[in-house]
């Protein structure tokens, strides 16, 4: 089945108001009515002004109509979605078997029961569209679960036609061990159903909030530990912050910057929890004292080191 293009019919935006479609209906008209027009296709163009327009003036068929048209692709055969269901009385706003067999298939289709003949005046009943959007939570939060009060813009249709954005508060709650590009869904937040149709679900896909400690990788996660260079190379045992709290950690003897300790089962919680890898630092107290300088002076004249050197030799 063709899809058609009301917007395109009556040479209006889709932005288009309620005036504006008035506006340019009568105009058309005016053109193609075929008591009038001299045109050789005014009957068929007049149908397909009048189909437009009953589309198009009536908020809540506009409304279906663009859902439909977000679905479409150009170039493919249309067919009204599985849950587009019209066993049901549309408010005396319905269209007899009659008007029906003024419009294409296409329209009867949609707003006529499928095109079947028979069944009086009815109309369409449709499950809103599912919402996506995103949402930034700390690291923390995957370790521990948190509450969440987010506001989103919806895009909501007034009685001119137009649509504009309204703010929607929603407060979720935030699992312990999600991961990021995980979704929460919310079900009945997404958009209105049409015709009584059920509202769709709102899936909020989850992000971390940047922090410089922590790579993420999956549930594993990785942090750069400063040390001390005594503790790199004598060895000690150290308490550093890591997300779910704060952990004693022993740096073994040695170490120099870049050495990675594995915690098993620190990292995100979950069925099989992540990993949390310490990738130490070691850091240079700076020479800004005299007291520094000595020290850092005897260094350079009773240790024979030279990193330059195989070995360190």
């Amino acid at each position: 089945m063709e899809f058609k293009d009301y917007y395109q019919v009556l040479g209006v935006a889709k932005t288009a108001t309620a005036e504006e479609i008035k506006k340019s209906y009568r105009k058309l008209a005016r053109k193609f009515h075929p008591d009038v027009s001299k045109e050789p296709d005014a009957e068929q163009r007049m149908q397909e002004v009048n189909e437009a327009k009953a589309v198009l003036s009536d908020p809540e068929k506009r409304l279906a109509y663009d859902q439909l048209a977000e679905q479409y692709r150009s170039g493919q055969d249309f067919q009204p979605p599985p849950d587009w269901d019209t066993g049901f009385e549309y408010s005396g706003r319905g269209f007899e078997e009659a008007d029906l067999g003024e419009f294409s298939d296409f329209f009867a289709n949609l707003f006529g029961q499928g095109g079947r003949p028979g069944r009086g005046k009815r109309g369409y009943q449709m499950r809103g569209e599912d919402r996506h959007a995103k949402i930034t939570i700390d690291l923390a939060d995957a370790f521990h679960g948190a509450s969440r009060t987010i506001t989103l813009q919806v895009p909501q249709m007034d009685a001119q036609g137009r649509v504009a954005s309204q703010e929607h508060t929603l407060s979720l709650r935030i699992p312990k061990g999600i991961k990021a590009g995980q979704h929460i869904r919310l079900s009945g937040q997404g958009s209105p159903g049409i015709g009584g149709g059920p509202a769709g679900d709102l899936y909020l896909e989850i992000h971390f909030a940047s922090d410089s400690r922590y790579r993420v990788e999956g549930r594993d996660v990785h942090q750069k530990v400063p040390v001390t260079p005594w503790e790199a190379a004598l060895g000690a045992s150290i308490e550093t912050p890591i997300p779910s709290g704060v952990v004693k950690l022993k740096v073994p003897a040695g170490s120099q910057t870049g050495r990675r300790l594995r915690l098993k089962g620190r990292g995100i919680p979950g069925p099989e929890s992540g990993d949390l890898y310490v990738e130490l630092e070691v850091v240079l107290p700076p020479a800004d004292t005299d007291k520094a300088r000595e020290l850092y002076n005897t260094m350079a004249h009773e240790l024979a080191f030279d990193p330059r050197q195989p070995g360190g030799g």
